[in-house]
């Protein structure tokens, strides 16, 4: 949510900065709004004023004898009194309106955010790892993994296209990856961990920037919740409406939980495989920091999921999104791209964004600033996948995979699996 005080003291800079997102200008529109809605709010203030000046005089006049001006101040005040419901009811409407149209506008990019208007225009920054050199043909996932336990057929009997029935040793390698992934960021980053609903109110979703913007790739339920896109919406709302003390940030909060998505937007992209699923677990990183402290927690979190795809040993690379390629509330994004041998190309694992106080704002949260009696500010949020379990299960069965069509358990997940080192395909 953007602050209309800043729109209004400096529209051309807010323009160019929604230009950088390839968007018309709004400013002058949001402007002329705000300046119609204040102007009710100083004719109703005026009038109360007046109102309570012209009671006072009436009893004046009445102590006088002076009953003409007596019935002209009673008449003013009765105009008065008809007048303001009217103008209370249009400053609120004009509120509303204003608040709606400020909730569609997406996050400024930060200064240092390339600009481009696609995933092309997208800065590599790092890579890491060497893919390995096959001496055979590397298969697809979703070529190998059936006969391993990765079920498509009856998730489609059950449920529709995009969704999956793990069987055996492929579900128990899932589940050990996603036990893995949350040692790793409560024992080594600090992350503190949590189990939060997967359903949450029409609040928690709209303080996350996920609505009213994207309600139509979540699934609501029958009694007005919503199923979560991911634990960011839960983590992250979870200190709605607060005012935090300076000595609780940073926040680190990461959940390991069901994420639902329709995937309205994504119609015929990865219909094949366990790439893009209706439902998917993801071990979710959430921060919750004082402003200044925002950037380099962005890069800590970052590290935290880039910690994960090494020591499975999976290659990848990182990239430094453009202003055409950024989620709606990000100020600026980093994604980490795995190597998929099988497809022969990097695919998306992990996107960590820094929001800075864009969700602070819509959530209404804020901290006492240290040292300062009454000082508040809005906190900044980031947000990143630490991973996404199943693209990792994908990218393990890619990379792990031998010419037999078994696939060997990373040495990393090895103390997760029981003793089981190698998936074999069932004949």
């Amino acid at each position: 949510m953007h602050d209309i005080r800043l729109i209004r003291d400096n529209p051309h800079a807010f323009d160019t900065s929604l230009a950088r997102r390839g968007l018309a200008p709004v400013a002058a529109t949001l402007v002329a709004l705000d300046e119609r809605r204040r102007a009710l709010i100083t004719e109703a203030q005026l009038g109360q004023a007046r109102r309570n000046e012209a009671s006072k005089a009436i009893g004046a006049a009445m102590a006088k004898g002076d009953k003409d001006v007596a019935e002209a101040l009673k008449a003013e005040v009765a105009s008065l009194k008809e007048r303001m419901p009217a103008i209370e009811a249009e400053e609120k409407l004009l509120g509303e309106q204003l608040q709606a149209a400020l909730a569609i506008i997406p996050n400024l990019p930060a200064a240092d955010v390339p600009d481009g208007a696609s995933e092309e225009d997208n800065v590599e920054v790092t890579r890491w790892g060497t893919p390995r050199a096959f001496d055979f043909a590397p298969r697809e996932h979703a070529d190998l993994a059936p006969a391993l336990g990765m079920d498509f057929e009856t998730g489609a009997r059950l449920s529709g296209s995009r969704f999956t029935f793990l069987r055996g040793d492929m579900a128990r390698l899932h589940r050990a990856l996603g036990q893995f992934m949350l040692d790793v960021q409560t024992r080594e980053h600090s992350y503190e961990e949590c189990n939060p609903p997967v359903l949450v109110k029409d609040e928690a979703m709209y303080g996350t920037d996920k609505l009213p913007k994207f309600a139509e790739d979540s699934f609501r339920t029958t009694d007005d919740r919503w199923l979560i896109p991911t634990s960011e919406v839960s983590l992250t709302a979870s200190v709605m409406g607060e005012l935090l003390d300076d000595s609780a940030l940073p926040m680190r909060l990461t959940a390991l939980t069901l994420c639902f998505r329709s995937e309205a937007g994504a119609a015929g992209r990865d219909t094949r495989g366990f790439i893009r699923q209706h439902q998917f677990e993801k071990c979710e990183l959430v921060s919750i920091v004082r402003p200044e402290d925002s950037e380099t927690e962005h890069q800590r979190m970052v590290r935290a999921a880039e910690t994960i795809l090494e020591r499975l040993n999976l290659p990848y690379r990182k990239l430094l999104l453009c202003t055409g390629d950024m989620g709606f509330g990000a100020r600026k994004t980093y994604d980490l791209e795995v190597w998929l041998p099988g497809q022969g190309a990097y695919r998306e694992i992990s996107s960590c964004s820094n929001t800075g106080d864009f969700q602070g704002r819509r959530m209404n949260t804020r901290y006492r600033v240290a040292g300062e009696q009454k000082k508040t500010e809005f906190v900044h949020t980031l947000n990143g996948s630490g991973l996404a379990v199943g693209r990792t299960l994908v990218a393990v069965l890619e990379n792990y995979q031998n010419e037999d069509g078994s696939v060997t358990v990373p040495e990393a997940l090895l103390p997760y699996m029981g003793g089981i080192a190698q998936l074999e395909p069932q004949r």
